[in-house]
This record gives structure tokens, C-alpha cells and sequence, in this order.
């Protein structure tokens, strides 16, 4: 099998005026978030329109809605993902800690995660040896 190379898009010149989103009104964060069951690397990402947050572990990641268990299923990767709610959005990844699990991937079934469970449960099934 081979790959057929499409033609390349005539390049469009980068115009100010068109940019309508400022670096400066990005926030990204990331950093160790020590749990009751190890230690795990969280991040988030923000922009006036929306966010995005999750849980790094050597296994797996606890994501926000975002994440795609069908994507992560394809490549064998445990993925959980949470919702928050309008009350408790999902703006840091210690939120995700509290939030309800709502679907994961083939990987992290193995693992004992099942939809219904709070994240901090399904970390805790991430992380056990």
C-alpha cells in the first residue's frame, strides 16, 4: 500500500487584520497534582470561548469532554473521560477528580473503570499496580 500525495494548497499570506484571537488571552497551565494514590501530571487550557483539562498518567488520561474514547480505543490507550456540569464546570484538572465518568475507552475497561464511577475512583484504577 502506498500513500497518494495530494497537492499542496497554494500558500495564503499572513494578514493582521484577519486574526481575530490574541495569545494573551490563552491560559495553559500544567504541573504534578498529588493524589491519595500517587502522584499524576494535570493540565489545562483556556480561551475566552471554552477550556479544556486532564490527568496524565503513565497508563491512561482522565479527560473532559473533548477527548474521543473511540480515537483512543483505536490506539489501545485507557482514556476516561468526565463531564462537568453548568454548576461545576471542569476548568482545572482537580475538577476532574469530582466529576462523574460518562464513557471510556476499551483500554480502560480492562483496567476496572466504568462509566458512573467519580474520576478520583477511576484514577485510583489507573494507577493501581
Amino acid at each position: 500500500m502506498h500513500c497518494v500525495h495530494a497537492k499542496a494548497p497554494a500558500k495564503i499570506p499572513f494578514n493582521k487584520s484577519l486574526r481575530t484571537m490574541s495569545i494573551d488571552r490563552l491560559v495553559s497551565s500544567q504541573g504534578i497534582l498529588k493524589t491519595a494514590d500517587g502522584d499524576v501530571l494535570g493540565c489545562s487550557y483556556r480561551w475566552p470561548s471554552g477550556q479544556y483539562c486532564a490527568i496524565h498518567t503513565d497508563r491512561g488520561i482522565i479527560g473532559c469532554g473533548l477527548y474521543d474514547c473511540s480515537v483512543a480505543t483505536r490506539f489501545g490507550m485507557a482514556l476516561a473521560i468526565a463531564r462537568g456540569t453548568p454548576e461545576h464546570p471542569l476548568f482545572e484538572p482537580a475538577d476532574l477528580l469530582t466529576a462523574c465518568i460518562v464513557e471510556v475507552s476499551v483500554s480502560a475497561g480492562q483496567l476496572g473503570i466504568f462509566v458512573g464511577m467519580t474520576g478520583a475512583e477511576a484514577l485510583h484504577q489507573m494507577l493501581k499496580e
